[in-house]
């Protein structure tokens, strides 16, 4: 295989590529004094979408969901991405595994 086209099988993969990571509509959730806010997210059922997860404890925090299937520490003053969906329409709780009596919230796919 010659190098340049190697370099035309790179060029298409990343057309195809970059427009299915950049095109997933994104949300934001904070970690502020061991609770989420907001606490209620509203997403598009069936609909895979980007969830940024920002930390702005000093301490380490786990986003995490039973029902998502998801789990993620968070550094203090740090900021991560979680990948969710598509969900059908439903209620779906989360909660930080370090603080879970404060730390809870829910994703609302409709």
């Amino acid at each position: 295989m010659t190098a340049a086209f190697r370099l035309v099988l790179f060029a298409v993969s990343v057309l195809f590529y970059m427009p299915a990571i950049a095109g997933k509509p994104e949300f934001e959730v904070a970690i502020r004094q061991h609770l989420f806010e907001p606490s209620v997210i509203v997403i598009p059922a069936n609909t895979k979408i980007k969830l940024w997860v920002s930390n702005e404890d000093t301490t380490p925090e786990e986003f995490e969901s039973y029902e998502l299937n998801r789990e993620k520490v968070v550094l203090g003053g740090q900021r991560s991405l979680i990948f969710i969906g598509p969900l059908p329409a439903g209620e779906y709780p989360f909660f930080g595994e370090f603080n879970p009596k404060s730390a809870q919230g829910k994703i609302i796919a409709e």
